[in-house]
């Protein structure tokens, strides 16, 4: 940018004997080369660790023959829309972790006995239907907005 500007004819930003003498100055033993070292050192061990670890996998693979997948989001879609046909159900929360998929079902009902086993079995047959390479396991738990007197 400074040589640009003295090309140009016009008065640059920084003086460029006032730079030079200043980092002439600074010894490598001094505080502020070493802080910036350490800082610049981190920033590339953190950028090596986010390029060699692996990250959240956008398609899970499919069992078959064929080599397919679906995304995370549309597998959570799909399942919950499949949970969210059993009746008594409200609302459904769907989270996946890894090999585990932990729904959260909402309802209306004040007995709530068997609607966990309804839903678990929609969503099994949800994934048996769409046949994952790892079939994940079902956590469900049921929040009654209704209290059971």
């Amino acid at each position: 940018m400074v040589a640009v500007q003295m090309i140009l004819g016009q008065t640059p930003w920084i003086n460029y004997l006032v730079a030079a003498r200043s980092l002439h100055e600074i010894h490598w033993n001094d505080l502020i080369p070493a802080v910036a070292g350490a800082v610049i050192a981190g920033v590339g061990v953190v950028l090596l660790l986010t390029a060699l670890l692996p990250g959240k996998p956008t398609v899970l693979p499919l069992a078959g023959d064929l080599p397919s997948g679906a995304t995370r989001h549309s597998l959570r879609s799909t399942l919950r829309a499949a949970g969210s046909t059993v009746d008594g159900v409200n609302g459904l929360a769907l989270n996946l972790r890894g090999r585990k998929i932990s729904a959260t079902v909402r309802t209306d009902r004040t007995n709530t006995s068997g609607l966990a086993d309804a839903v678990r079995a929609a969503l099994q047959n949800r994934l048996d239907q769409i046949d994952p390479a790892r079939t994940p396991k079902i956590r469900i738990r049921v929040r009654a907005t209704r209290s059971q007197s």
